[in-house]
């Protein structure tokens, strides 16, 4: 039950799309991880993913996933947050360094469905 102190958390680390765990719960995980750039479009099949952006402004694009839908995006300030549904194709991006804490099932792999060269088979914990 120790207090974590995200800012001192984020100073930890330098890369980016690369998601560090600071906690588990419930057989969810909390990570932190800065983005920078393009990420892949990609979905979790069967989980849902929280992403809350702490530092900076995040845009995540959505493909559209019923035949009467059109691609759209989401801009994400300090402070928002959005859950993303298990199965939605969606492509984060980060015109400038973005600091965002996500949450999301211990199972989950940050790339989805794709194998990229950004994927990453195990995850650090800080």
């Amino acid at each position: 039950m120790d207090k974590i102190n995200l800012a001192e958390k984020f100073d930890l680390f330098q890369e980016t799309w690369t998601p560090k765990i600071i906690s588990e719960l419930n057989g969810q995980q909390v990570k932190l991880a800065k983005l920078h750039g393009e990420f892949v479009w990609h979905n979790h099949e069967q989980e849902d993913e929280l992403f809350y952006v702490v530092k900076g402004t995040l845009k995540i694009r959505f493909r559209a996933c019923l035949p009467d839908r059109q691609e759209s995006e989401v801009i994400l300030h300090p402070g928002e947050m959005i859950v993303v549904p298990a199965g939605v194709d969606h492509l984060p991006v980060a015109e400038e360094e973005v600091h965002v804490m996500l949450i999301e099932p211990a199972a989950i792999k940050h790339t989805g469905n794709v194998q990229h060269e950004l994927t990453k088979e195990q995850l650090d914990w800080i």
